[in-house]
């Protein structure tokens, strides 16, 4: 049985995530490993770093010894892993084939000198699985009921749909198609890839609703729809450099992570499809 990961410094946030975490564990039967990284040692001492190890280490066990009943299926367990706070969090992702990584984007506090907020689009950028990202504050104890998922005119971005109806069946939810076009020539080809969508959603049982609508700025598009419809979650797309191979968070993408007040789903195109498929 694969975990979730879930990337913690400690902050309130970084609680917040953990605890929709345990909810989406729950839900796909499956536990979590909460990891803390330690970083390197050219930015603090030794006695520093040790100080702070120790009380990472303290403060693990206690998250783990509390939060361990809400888990039905699972075990809570807790790692430590020294380097880059992305890379770190993604090498534990990509050596337990988790299905998902789960973080808060808000700053730290305490004896933290780093937060896993600013490390959210690198960390989405190096991991080998879906990112869940959410900020501080949201209320994890709502029903996830809309899901929105945005398109446009490219071949990767139906690749949102699959792991969108995934969750969509975990939770119960219903999705939201937005069809977005920056031309109107575009809109014949849009429609089609909404329709391809929809008859995927059908086939997976998952109701759904869809919209066409024109853009200047595609993630003030995105985030305001989500606000009509009183969305609970986002799904994008990160976007791929074709020159280096590497993943990385385009423009929109960034924005959308960086605005967003709802939990933000990242999908990497051509990477894993299906959450599900993980655990």
């Amino acid at each position: 049985m694969k975990s979730l990961i879930v990337g913690t410094d400690f902050s309130e946030g970084s609680y917040v995530a953990l605890e929709l975490a345990i909810d989406i564990a729950n839900r796909m039967h499956t536990g979590i490993i909460l990891v803390w990284v330690k970083r390197e040692k050219l930015l603090f001492t030794g006695e520093q770093l040790d100080m702070m190890t120790n009380l990472a280490s303290d403060k693990l066990k206690e998250l783990c010894s509390r939060y361990q009943p809400a888990m039905k299926y699972g075990k809570i367990e807790s790692r430590i892993v020294q380097g880059k706070v992305s890379s770190a969090i993604a090498n534990v992702a990509r050596t337990e084939v988790s299905p998902m990584i789960v973080i808060g984007t808000n700053g730290a506090s305490g004896f933290e000198k780093y937060v896993i907020g600013s490390q959210a689009t690198r960390i989405v950028q190096d991991a080998p699985c879906p990112v869940l990202t959410m900020r501080q504050g949201y209320d994890f104890h709502k029903q996830l009921e809309r899901i929105v998922v945005p398109l446009r005119v490219n071949t990767k971005s139906r690749q949102k749909v699959p792991p969108a109806a995934t969750m969509a069946r975990i939770f119960g939810s219903e999705v939201y198609i937005l069809g977005l076009r920056d031309l109107k020539e575009e809109e014949g080809q849009l429609r089609t890839y909404i329709g391809q969508s929809i008859d995927f959603l059908e086939r997976e049982g998952v109701s759904y609703h869809s919209e066409i609508r024109s853009y200047s700025t595609y993630s003030d598009t995105v985030l305001g729809y989500a606000d009509e419809v009183k969305a609970d979650l986002v799904v994008i797309n990160t976007e791929q450099d074709a020159i280096i191979s590497q993943f990385f968070l385009g423009t929109n993408a960034q924005q959308i992570v960086h605005k967003s007040q709802l939990p933000v789903l990242c999908i990497h195109p051509e990477d894993y499809i299906n959450v599900a498929s993980r655990v």
